[in-house]
């Protein structure tokens, strides 16, 4: 499956883009653009909106991957949107091993997405936007199925 609209949407309301290398949160790491980060982001780094376009094209390109490899069940467009966002928030190896994927390859679609509020922390701390995030996620994967 690929991306749609709703997803695209959805990263990108959160993961404002920025032009300048910056950090998140005292104890993360550096990011630019559209929420991009990785070895070719430095303290001066700075990006024309062309790059930050580009990155995002191949972060969600890793992200569908990520996604289609780590979920068995069938999903509909809402729910793969909704899954994409968590992981490109998450990263694929966290995605890949939650118990989020766990129940959706079990099957269990209801128990599942109450897992998205599990992803509300970093470095164990509660973050009101990614509470944030984790309930919009939930509602667009929740609304797929009314």
């Amino acid at each position: 499956m690929k991306i749609g609209p709703q997803g695209v949407e959805l990263i990108q309301s959160y993961e404002k883009l920025r032009l300048r290398a910056y950090l998140p949160t005292r104890d993360d790491v550096l990011t630019i653009g559209f929420g991009h980060c990785g070895d070719d982001v430095q303290a001066d780094t700075v990006w024309t909106r062309e790059q930050a376009d580009e990155a995002f094209l191949k972060d969600i390109a890793w992200v569908e991957a990520c996604v289609n490899k780590a979920v068995t069940a069938q999903l509909l467009q809402g729910e793969f949107d909704a899954l994409c966002s968590l992981c490109f928030n998450i990263g694929c190896t966290a995605f890949g091993k939650s118990t989020l994927v766990k129940l959706l390859n079990e099957g269990n679609f209801d128990a599942a997405v109450k897992e998205f509020k599990v992803w509300n922390k970093q470095n164990h701390k509660e973050l009101a936007g990614l509470t944030d995030r984790r309930a919009k996620e939930a509602q667009l994967f929740e609304t797929t199925n009314a």
